[in-house]
């Protein structure tokens, strides 16, 4: 069997289409969140952390022969349908307050750490504001509820589709619950956001609703 010498997101998925896994299956069968999965595909050149390429390493070292045999042939022929699929990505801004739930993702390793608003994969026919609250009580341990469809764009940093939704805080305390994804979570003042994720790279409709007056 060839050694692949370093994985990159398109060699990930090119190992997922050779699997015939689902991009769900897919991250299942590497025990990582689905999101991992997305950013490999919208990511051709990104090249996973070292913990990542080790488990890619796994996979397809005890893969069948069937499947490694596969995985060479689709290498060699760079198929087309390893260049991405169609992902969606919904994403919440939840407020409690005069203050707004932020994420800090482990990105890869030449990236470094960035924080975000909480985001999940919309399944393939899933509800977006489902998704929207789902994926934020699964990093972060707080229940919230729609308030408000804020729109879609294509993201101009990654190029995925992605959904907005306004959210209101309900329950929970704020905590870390996606560590192998995720470096941190925490609640931080509204005009404090800018300060944290680059203006530029934040969705106008988000501003205008975090400059909305505060109702407690």
């Amino acid at each position: 069997m060839d050694v692949v010498g370093t994985w990159t997101g398109k060699s990930a998925c090119v190992l997922q289409e050779a699997l015939r896994d689902t991009n769900e299956g897919f991250a299942g069968r590497l025990g990582i969140g689905l999101r991992t999965v997305a950013t490999w595909h919208a990511d051709p050149e990104l090249v996973p952390r070292t913990e990542m390429r080790q488990l890619l390493d796994q996979i397809l070292e005890t893969a069948p022969p069937a499947v490694q045999k596969r995985f060479a042939l689709l290498t060699t022929e760079a198929s087309p349908q390893t260049a991405g699929q169609a992902l969606c990505v919904a994403i919440a801004v939840v407020v409690r307050g005069s203050e707004v739930l932020l994420v800090c993702r482990r990105d890869d390793e030449s990236a470094g750490i960035r924080w975000q608003f909480p985001a999940g994969v919309i399944k393939p026919g899933g509800n977006p504001a489902s998704a929207a609250v789902r994926e934020t009580l699964a990093e972060t341990g707080v229940h919230c509820a729609v308030r408000q469809d804020l729109g879609g764009r294509l993201h101009p940093a990654t190029g995925v589709w992605c959904e907005y939704f306004l959210t209101e805080y309900l329950a929970g305390e704020a905590q870390n619950q996606d560590t192998v994804e995720n470096a941190d979570v925490m609640w931080v003042p509204r005009n404090a956001v800018p300060r944290f994720i680059p203006v530029d790279t934040i969705f106008p409709p988000i501003l205008a609703a975090l400059e909305e007056p505060q109702h407690d």
